[in-house]
C-alpha cells in the first residue's frame, strides 16, 4: 500500500515536473521588425474619399448585386479620388469588379495579391431609424467616418488605394508585381466577382507568393489570458453546406391525426441534430493559435495552452461555453429555416427546414450530410444538401514569407500588438484564389473588443479617422517591405 502511494506521488511530481519544463521552454513566436517608415498622407482627405465611396449604394441581395451602373459610379469615384494609382497601375473592368496591376521590375518574383470587395449588405428597413447617420449619407462626424462599408470592406479598399497613392508620390516601385483583386459580390459569395478575377489571373498563369484578404482583425480581451491586443491572421476558414430536411406525410384533416404529423416529425429531426453537436477538437488554425498566444499569456493560461496533450479536454470545454469560441474549435450547426402547414385543421403533406452548418477543415461535406442522416433515422424525411457545398479551406502555414510580412508591418504599425493565426469562421472571397498560392492569408486592420458589438453588418456601421488612417499606414508599410 505505501508502495502504491509512494509510486503515485512520483508520477504525480514527475507529471507536474513535465508540465512546468514544457511551460517554462515557450518561447515568444511574435516576429521583430524593423523600426517603420512613415508614409505622408492627408488624414482627413482620406477620411473624405472614403465617405464619398460609401455614398455609391453597392448593394449586394440575395438575387444578385447591384446593377453594373451603380459600380460604374464608384469606380469612377475611385479613378478621381486615385489619379497616380490608375495612371502608374493598369485596371480592368470585369463587371463590377476591379483588377489593378502593378508590375514589378523583377519578374522572376512571384507577385502578392491583395484583394476585397465593393460591395456591401443592405440596410434592415426596421433599424433605419435607429442610425446616428443614414447608412449611405457618407458622414465624416465625432471622429468617425460613418455609413454602410466603412469596416465591410470599402474601408479596406479605400486604404490600400490610399497607401498605393500614397507610395507613388514618394516615388516608390515595386520589385515584385502587386495586383489588386476588388471584388462586386463578396456578400452573395463572390461567384461573379472574385471567381472571376481569380480565372482571369490563372488563365494569365499568375501564381502569386501570397494572397492577403479580408478576416482577421485586431481583438482585445477575446483570446484568454493575454492582456495585449492579438492581431488574428486568417491562415483557413471554414467551409459550409445548407442541408434540407422535408418531412412528407398523406395529409388529412386534423380531428383524426397520426401520432406525428409531418411537422412533428421534422420538430423531432431537428431537435436530434441539435442534441448531437459535432465534436470539438483544436486543429489546424486553432491549434496555431493557441501555440502563437500561449508564450504571451498569463502563467495560468500558459500553462495550460503550453501542455494541450494534458489539458486538451478541458481548454476545449471552455472553448464551447461560449458561442464565438465554440465556432472555432467544432462544424457548428444552426437550424435557420422552417416552413410547413397551411391552415389551422389541415394536416400537412410537406413540412421543410433548412440547416445551416460551417465546417472545420477536416470536416467534409459528405461526412456533414452521412452524420445528418443518422442523426435523423427516419426514412420519412429526406436528407439532401440544398446547393453545392463550400468545403473548408487548406491551412496556410504560419511560418510561410506571407504569414511573416503581415505580422511584420502589423507589428510596425500597432506596436505591442501580439499577432496570432486562427480560423476564419465565416466565408470570404479568399476561397476564390486558392488555386493561385499555397497561401491564403486573411486580415484587415480593424479593430473587435470583448465589450463593443460588432459593427460589420450591423446597425452604425463606422470606422474611426484615426483607425482608417493606421490601415493606410499598415497597407503602406506591408507593399514597401513585402514588395521590395
Amino acid at each position: 500500500m505505501k508502495r502504491a502511494a509512494l509510486l503515485a506521488g512520483l508520477a504525480v511530481v514527475a507529471l507536474a515536473a513535465i508540465v512546468l519544463l514544457r511551460t517554462a521552454r515557450l518561447q515568444s513566436r511574435q516576429v521583430t521588425p524593423p523600426p517603420p517608415r512613415p508614409i505622408v498622407f492627408d488624414t482627413a482627405a482620406a477620411a473624405s474619399r472614403l465617405a464619398e465611396a460609401i455614398r455609391v449604394r453597392t448593394i449586394s441581395r440575395e438575387d444578385g448585386p447591384a446593377a453594373d451602373s451603380v459600380f460604374a459610379r464608384l469606380h469612377a469615384t475611385l479613378a478621381a479620388a486615385f489619379p497616380r494609382t490608375h495612371v502608374a497601375l493598369s485596371r480592368e473592368r470585369m463587371g463590377g469588379s476591379l483588377l489593378f496591376t502593378w508590375p514589378g521590375t523583377d519578374p522572376s518574383r512571384p507577385p502578392i495579391i491583395l484583394t476585397g470587395h465593393l460591395d456591401v449588405v443592405p440596410i434592415d428597413p426596421a433599424s433605419e431609424s435607429r442610425w446616428t447617420h443614414p447608412a449611405f449619407a457618407g458622414v465624416v462626424a465625432d471622429g468617425f467616418i460613418w455609413g454602410r462599408g466603412a469596416i465591410d470592406d470599402k474601408g479596406s479598399v479605400l486604404a490600400i488605394l490610399e497607401a498605393i497613392e500614397a507610395l507613388l508620390v514618394e516615388g516608390f516601385a515595386p520589385a515584385r508585381s502587386v495586383y489588386l483583386a476588388f471584388g462586386h459580390d463578396e456578400e452573395i459569395s463572390g461567384l461573379a466577382g472574385a471567381k472571376r478575377l481569380a480565372a482571369a489571373l490563372a488563365a494569365r498563369g499568375v501564381r502569386a507568393d501570397w494572397v492577403l484578404d479580408e478576416g482577421g482583425a485586431i481583438t482585445q480581451g477575446l483570446v484568454p489570458g493575454v492582456s495585449a491586443p492579438v492581431a488574428v491572421v486568417g491562415i483557413a476558414e471554414k467551409g459550409y453546406v445548407d442541408v434540407e430536411l422535408v418531412a412528407t406525410d398523406v395529409g388529412g384533416h386534423s380531428s383524426t391525426p397520426p401520432a406525428h404529423t409531418a411537422i412533428g416529425r421534422l420538430a423531432r429531426a431537428i431537435n436530434r441534430i441539435e442534441e448531437r453537436p459535432f465534436p470539438a477538437r483544436a486543429a489546424g488554425a486553432t491549434r496555431a493559435l493557441l501555440e502563437h498566444a500561449a508564450p504571451e499569456m498569463s502563467l495560468p493560461y500558459r500553462i495550460a495552452f503550453a501542455n494541450l496533450w494534458l489539458f486538451q479536454r478541458p481548454v476545449l470545454a471552455r472553448f464551447a461555453e461560449d458561442q464565438r469560441s465554440a465556432a472555432a474549435v467544432r462544424t457548428t450547426t444552426a437550424v435557420t429555416v422552417v416552413s410547413g402547414g397551411t391552415k389551422a385543421n389541415v394536416l400537412p403533406t410537406e413540412a421543410r427546414a433548412v440547416v445551416n452548418f460551417r465546417t472545420l477543415p477536416g470536416d467534409s461535406a459528405v461526412a456533414v450530410i452521412e452524420a445528418v442522416r443518422r442523426a435523423v433515422d427516419d426514412s420519412a424525411v429526406a436528407v439532401r444538401a440544398l446547393h453545392e457545398p463550400s468545403e473548408a479551406s487548406a491551412v496556410s502555414s504560419p511560418d510561410s514569407e506571407g504569414y511573416r510580412a503581415v505580422a511584420a508591418a502589423i507589428r510596425q504599425t500597432f506596436p505591442g500588438t501580439v499577432v496570432a493565426p486562427y480560423l476564419v469562421i465565416g466565408a470570404t472571397d479568399a476561397r476564390h484564389y486558392a488555386g493561385l498560392t499555397s497561401t491564403m492569408l486573411r486580415f484587415a486592420p480593424g479593430f473587435e473588443t470583448d465589450t463593443t458589438p460588432p459593427r460589420a453588418h450591423g446597425t452604425d456601421e463606422r470606422v474611426g479617422v484615426g483607425e482608417h488612417a493606421q490601415a493606410i499606414r499598415f497597407y503602406a508599410q506591408l507593399i514597401r517591405d513585402a514588395a521590395r
